[in-house]
C-alpha cells in the first residue's frame, strides 16, 4: 500500500483530491495534505512518502523547488505536477524532474485518477528472487554488447592504461567536455568473499541490465557515456560544455549524488541486487580522465568500512588531510568532527524558515548524502528528527513559561504556518499545544 502527499495552498483542492483518492479504491494506504512547500517537506522528511502531488504556484516555495528539495530527500519518490498555468517551461522543468504527468486546473476526475493509477501500477512491479534473477533476464532481454572497441578503449583511458585521447579523438568519441565526472556502480560487490560465483555470460547479462536502468534514468537530458567496466560493474562518464556547467543554478555535486542515490535504489529494487556507487568529484579537462577514474574506484572502496551505506563521493574523504591512507581512528575522529559541526550549527539555527539539510551540509562541506549517514550513525537518529526535537523542546518551553500566542511560537520555532506547527506539536507529543497550555 502507498502514502500519498498532496500539496496545495487552496485546502479545498487538497481536501477533494483527497476524498477523490479515498474513495477510487486504489491501493492507498495513507493520504497526506500540506499547504505549503516548507510543511510538505516536513511530511517528506518524517514519512514514507510514495506519491507527491503539487501544484506549482504556492507562496514561499514553489512546487519546482518543493520537487528539488524532496528529490534531494528521497530521489525515488514519483511525483505528477498539477496547476492553472499551461506554461510549457513550467511543464518542462517538472517533466526534467522526473514529474510522471503535468495535468492542467480545473483538474478532471478521470483524467487525475488515470495518472495516479498508471504510476502506482509502475510501482507495484514485483522484485524477482534472487535465483529467478538471472534466469528472468536471459528470458527477457535479447543483449547487444554497447561498442566493444569503445568501451575498451574508455575503460583503458579511465584505468590509466593508455594516453588520454587527442582533441580530435575525443570529438570522433563524443566527449567535447570540457568538464568530466565519472560515475562507478559495482554489481554485487560481496561476492567474492561468499564464494557466489555466476555462470558463462551471467555477469555480462547483470551489466547490461544495469546499463539499461542508467540509460533510462539518464535518458536525454544528460550527456553521458556508459559501459561495461571489468569486475562485474558499470561506468558512467559525465560531460558538461561550459554553457551547461556555468549554470549555477543547479548543484552539479547534488546533481549526481542523486543519480548516484537513485542508481542504487532501482537496481536494488528491480534487479534485487546488491550494488554500491562511487562518485568523483567534477574536474575540468580530459587529461584529468584516469584521476577521476581512480576517484569514483577508491570511493567505492570505502564499503569495506562502511557497510551500511551504498553510495560514496569521493569528495567527502579528505584526502589531503593525511600523508597517506588514514587510519579507522583517524577517519572515526574526523567523521566525529563532521557531526559535531553539524550539530552546533543545527542549535544556533533550528528556528531558521527553510532550514535545508543541503544547508547543514554546505558548512561542513560534505555531501548531504554522507551527512545523513554520518549524523544516524553517531546520533541514533537521523538530521531532521533532530531540528524536530530542537524546535519542539523550544516551543514546550515558551508555551510553558511565557503568553505567547501559538502563531507568535510557530514564527519563533521557525514554522511557516501555526496550523503546521500544531500538526508536528501533536505527533511529537501526542497533545496540542492548546492543551498543552491548559
Amino acid at each position: 500500500m502507498y502514502n500519498i502527499l498532496i500539496v496545495d495552498d487552496e485546502p479545498l483542492i487538497c481536501k477533494g483530491l483527497g476524498n477523490l483518492l479515498q474513495s477510487s479504491g486504489l491501493n492507498i494506504k495513507e493520504i497526506f495534505t500540506a499547504g505549503s512547500g516548507h510543511e510538505a517537506l516536513d511530511y517528506l522528511r518524517m514519512e514514507d512518502i510514495d506519491l507527491l502531488i503539487t501544484d506549482i504556484q504556492m507562496g514561499a516555495m514553489n512546487g519546482i523547488e518543493l520537487m528539488h528539495q524532496a528529490k534531494i530527500i528521497k530521489p525515488w519518490v514519483q511525483a505528477i505536477v498539477i496547476s492553472a498555468h499551461e506554461t510549457f517551461q513550467y511543464a518542462q522543468l517538472a517533466i526534467k524532474l522526473g514529474a510522471k504527468d503535468y495535468i492542467i486546473k480545473p483538474i478532471k476526475s478521470e483524467q487525475f485518477l488515470d495518472s495516479v493509477r498508471e504510476v502506482l501500477l509502475h510501482m507495484d512491479k514485483p522484485l524477482p528472487a534472487e535465483g529467478d534473477l538471472i534466469s528472468q533476464l536471459r528470458e527477457h532481454f535479447r543483449m547487444e554488447t554497447p561498442g566493444p572497441q569503445r568501451t575498451e578503449r574508455l575503460n583503458a583511458v579511465l584505468s590509466g592504461q593508455e594516453a588520454v585521447p587527442e582533441e580530435s579523438e575525443l570529438a570522433r568519441l563524443g566527449l567535447a567536455g570540457p568538464y568530466f565526472a565519472v560515475v562507478k556502480v559495482k554489481l554485487d560487490p560481496d561476492r567474492e568473499q561468499s564464494g557466489h560465483r555466476y555462470g558463462d555470460g551471467d555477469e555480462a547479462l547483470l551489466q547490461y541490465a544495469a546499463l539499461n536502468i542508467v540509460n533510462e534514468l539518464l535518458g536525454k537530458d544528460w550527456r553521458y557515456d556508459a559501459f561495461y567496466t571489468p569486475g562485474i560493474e558499470v561506468s558512467v562518464l559525465i560531460h558538461w560544455d561550459d554553457a551547461s556547467f556555468g549554470d549555477s543554478s543547479v548543484d552539479k555535486i547534488n546533481q549526481l549524488e542523486l543519480i548516484g542515490r537513485s542508481l542504487h535504489h532501482n537496481i536494488s529494487k528491480y534487479l534485487n541486487l546488491p550494488c554500491v556507487v562511487g562518485i568523483s568529484q567534477i574536474l575540468k579537462g580530459a587529461a584529468f580522465l584516469p584521476a577521476l577514474g581512480e576517484q569514483a574506484r577508491k570511493a567505492i572502496l570505502w564499503n569495506r568500512e562502511h557497510k551500511d551505506h551504498h553510495v560514496f563521493y569521493y569528495g567527502d574523504f579528505k584526502w589531503s588531510l593525511f600523508g597517506k591512507e588514514p587510519t579507522e581512528e583517524e577517519w572515526a575522529e574526523q567523521n566525529n568532527q563532521i557531526v559535531e559541526k553539524a550539530m552546533a550549527y543545527i542549535q544556533q539555527n533550528f528556528a531558521q524558515k527553510g532550514l535545508t539539510l543541503h544547508e547543514v551540509a554546505q558548512r561542513n562541506h560534505v555531501s548531504p548524502n554522507y551527512l545523513s549517514y554520518l549524523f544516524k550513525k553517531n546520533t541514533g537518529f537521523n538530521l531532521w528528527e533532530y531540528v524536530i526535537k530542537l524546535r519542539m523542546e523550544e516551543s514546550k518551553r515558551l508555551l510553558q513559561q511565557t503568553d505567547l500566542r501559538r502563531y507568535e511560537i510557530a514564527e519563533r520555532v521557525g514554522y511557516e504556518s501555526p496550523e503546521h506547527f500544531s500538526k508536528i506539536f501533536k505527533k511529537y507529543y501526542g497533545i496540542s499545544p492548546s492543551e498543552l497550555k491548559k
